[in-house]
């Protein structure tokens, strides 16, 4: 190969691990590895991750921070949307692997690397979702797949470590952990059957909260910008405070199954309290202010969009239009919900806007009705009748 320059998708987990020992030892590759940061890694946690890269042998190491933008051109058209795949998961690694995918191919091009890699599976979807991204973006780079290619096991990658003094906590790794804004995806081996619950101790966050709490979620035009009295002065913001808030209750613990694309069944762990409560809280505001016709075409569009993005289907042009329609629905989804937070549960009280549909001067229900009254419903009764009535009958 006359270009031995390869980016390195880069989490620090066991597959990119391998994936950095592999391809700078066995052959003979110029690893540049690149975190992308969509809100799961704080400064800590990126020192630690440098420190590891270069540890690995790599050439160098980069940390490109994108998850403004991964709200911006993604997260909030699935708040937007309330998505939510098979009414149960918020898309929190699919949605991210697309930011990751483009990031990526973007630091390719500008280091003029020959190759990229990454070090998903066989077996799951982050390889559609990278391949596909990368063949769009990079049609002329090759795509290595160390642990795909090689059809790996986690147990022959930490042998495979060890046999290489790579320092790593291989007691962690029998779980893979996936940290973002928009959620934490936990996999092991209970996953991989039909019936056997996650332990305790793999949850990344750890139930500490015992007190009911009552906070205030502040939406304007569809996007969360406060919090109680706190303005924020991005959504990002905002997100990130009501998972510091929420995640210690325990809410937002779930197990997804789902279709993946390869055709193949599959099942995830996952703790996403900001996203599940803020989709939740955004889902009970359009209730009141969108009429019936809105919220049942948002519902069709937005099941669609989300599976087409879970898909990796990103960068096909009719999300574009899509996330076109979701945006104009979002113009009077403003005000507040009232939320009561317990341990492992979470109740919506209400709401208060000024565009409520609930709004006295239309009329109460099961009492009076002062924008359309039961004369009219006779009226229109009898005309429908007259017209209808010989067609009905003959």
């Amino acid at each position: 190969m006359s270009n031995n320059k390869v980016v390195l998708a880069f989490s620090g987990g066991l597959d990119t691990s391998f994936c950095a020992v592999h391809l700078t030892k066995e052959k003979g590759m110029e690893v540049h590895a690149i975190t992308i940061n969509t809100g799961g890694f704080n400064e800590e946690d990126l020192k630690r991750l440098e420190k590891h890269a270069y540890a690995l042998g790599v050439k160098s190491y980069k940390c490109v921070d994108v998850t403004k933008d991964y709200y911006e051109k993604i997260l909030k058209y699935l708040i937007f949307g309330n998505v939510l795949k098979n009414n149960t998961y918020p898309l929190s690694v699919s949605a991210e692997r697309v930011c990751q995918a483009i990031a990526t191919a973007e630091y390719v091009k500008e280091i003029g690397a020959g190759s990229v890699a990454h070090g998903s599976t066989g077996a799951g979807n982050d390889q559609v979702r990278f391949d596909m991204i990368f063949n769009i973006l990079l049609p002329e780079i090759k795509i290595i797949t160390p642990i795909r290619d090689l059809k790996l096991s986690r147990e022959d990658e930490i042998s495979f470590l060890k046999k290489n003094n790579v320092q790593m906590d291989f007691e962690k790794s029998k779980y893979s952990i996936n940290k973002g804004i928009w959620g934490t995806s936990v996999g092991g081996k209970e996953t991989l059957t039909s019936n056997l619950p996650l332990p305790e101790e793999a949850w990344p966050t750890k139930i500490s909260a015992e007190k009911t709490e009552k906070i205030t979620l502040v939406f304007e035009q569809g996007e969360l910008k406060g919090i109680n009295d706190a303005k924020f002065k991005h959504p990002v913001d905002a997100i990130q405070k009501v998972n510091e808030i929420i995640a210690p209750y325990g809410i937002g613990r779930d197990i997804h199954v789902g279709d993946t694309i390869i055709g193949i069944k599959g099942r995830v762990g996952f703790e996403a309290a900001a996203p599940l409560l803020i989709i939740k809280a955004h889902h009970a505001l359009e209730k009141h202010v969108l009429t019936k016709w809105q919220i049942y075409w948002k519902d069709n569009m937005s099941t669609w969009y989300g599976n087409w993005l879970h898909e990796g289907q990103f960068l096909d042009p009719v999300m574009r239009n899509i996330e076109v329609f979701l945006q104009s629905t979002q113009e009077f989804v403003s005000g507040k919900v009232f939320v009561a937070l317990h341990k492992h549960r979470y109740l919506i009280e209400g709401i208060e806007s000024v565009h409520d549909l609930m709004s006295a001067k239309y009329g109460t229900y099961g009492e009076m009705n002062k924008s359309w009254t039961g004369d009219d419903v006779k009226k229109v009764l009898l005309k429908y009748l007259a017209i209808r009535l010989p067609f009905i009958t003959r």
